[in-house]
């Protein structure tokens, strides 16, 4: 399975995969809100949207991207990573982190982080699976303000 940079053409196939990975992890973002930031993050040159094909389609994508901040400088979040079931188990998701992590280097990030979101389900698995990857839990928590008016 090649792991790649997400092209225009892929579009509607990473759509397909972002809607799944939203509806499996509890997420309520509207598909056209993904679809509109999809959109996006493909061309925006801060951003890396890597995608793993096999058998001529997509099954995997990983999205980071990169701020700057007083604390650390230039750094990198691994925003979203999904593997689609029937492709789980091969080691498809430590490549993606290893892709994001190279590309974050590349760049001269100075980490690279993740934020796990519980979204009402468990997720204590994917802090050890993060760990095993050499992430660190720095017992951080992000809280967030929303800017936007509920619907």
């Amino acid at each position: 399975m090649q792991i790649r940079t997400a092209r225009p053409d892929d579009l509607p196939a990473l759509l397909d995969l972002a809607a799944a990975f939203y509806r499996e992890g509890g997420f309520s973002t509207p598909e056209s809100e993904l679809r509109a930031n999809l959109d996006t993050l493909v061309a925006w040159p801060t951003a890396r949207v890597a995608v793993c094909e096999g058998d001529g389609r997509l099954v995997a994508f990983a999205i980071t991207t990169t701020t700057f901040g007083l604390e650390s400088g230039l750094y990198a979040e691994l925003e979203d990573l999904y593997v689609a079931p029937e492709a789980r188990r091969r080691g498809l998701a430590a490549r993606l982190i290893e892709d994001s992590r190279r590309w974050a280097a590349e760049k001269g990030c100075a980490d690279l982080e993740v934020v796990i979101a519980p979204n009402g389900g468990d997720v204590s698995h994917l802090f050890d699976f993060y760990a095993r990857l050499g992430f660190v839990d720095e017992g951080r928590r992000l809280l967030t303000h929303p800017l936007t008016p509920s619907a």
